[in-house]
């Protein structure tokens, strides 16, 4: 079994301009079975759109995003959610290429996910204005009729500049911060937000474009077993 899932870093060129849905990389599908998107973020499906792959979605259950360790890192614990997505949706279904992420902000020492309100994401962006942060996205590749897949994760860093009470409050009343980790789009086109040391801009929206075709074309290589425990990482 796996023993702890990789974290990389994945270069994307700063030619690519917002909204960064052109010229996203595509590999081929290491089996001849179809992908499965184990999540309901039309982000990350526009991701897989615009770069081509066919694919469908099935959402998993709600309890595939349950349980906080305190003592997990913000890379594990999108690892671990992003395994529990993908076996939560497997158990479902006879065959398949399932593939789930899962994506948090993190910024002095705290684990950022998605607000619950419009207070709660003033005070996330707030927390962020004119601070660098990371932003985490673990990904797993399951391949049901093998057995096998891989979890990785992959960091891109962040600098937001600060943010005025007007630029504040115009993102807030525009509700773009819903349902998004950090309670920011970065593919909204933001000019406050800028990626750092040549990071993915697609791992920021919730994909990691370019490791997913890597992994993709290196999955037989990478692959291991799974359990068919949720709370098992593999």
């Amino acid at each position: 079994a796996i023993q702890m899932a990789r974290l990389s870093e994945s270069p994307m060129s700063a030619d690519n301009d917002i909204p960064l849905m052109r010229d996203l990389p595509r590999a081929d599908l290491p089996t001849d079975v179809p992908l499965i998107l184990a999540s309901g973020s039309p982000r990350r499906a526009q991701l897989l759109t615009a770069a081509g792959y066919p694919f469908t979605v099935r959402v998993p259950s709600d309890s595939a995003e349950c349980g906080v360790c305190s003592r997990e890192t913000a890379a594990e614990m999108v690892a671990r959610y992003a395994y529990r997505k993908a076996i939560d949706v497997a158990g479902g279904i006879d065959h398949g290429l399932v593939l789930a992420a899962d994506t948090v902000a993190f910024c002095l020492g705290q684990i950022i996910g998605k607000p619950r309100d419009q207070e709660h994401a003033e005070s996330i962006l707030r927390t962020l204005s004119g601070r660098k942060h990371d932003v985490y996205t673990g990904v797993c590749l399951l391949s049901i009729s093998q057995g096998a897949c891989v979890v990785e994760v992959v960091r891109t860093e962040l600098e937001m500049q600060p943010l005025s009470e007007s630029m504040l409050s115009e993102y807030l009343e525009s509700e773009r911060w819903i349902g998004k980790a950090g309670a920011f789009g970065y593919q909204d086109g933001n000019d406050w937000l800028r990626v750092i040391g040549g990071g993915s801009e697609s791992n920021v929206v919730g994909l990691p474009m370019e490791r997913l075709g890597e992994l993709m074309n290196q999955f037989h290589d990478l692959s291991e077993s799974y359990s068919v425990q949720p709370d098992e990482m593999p």
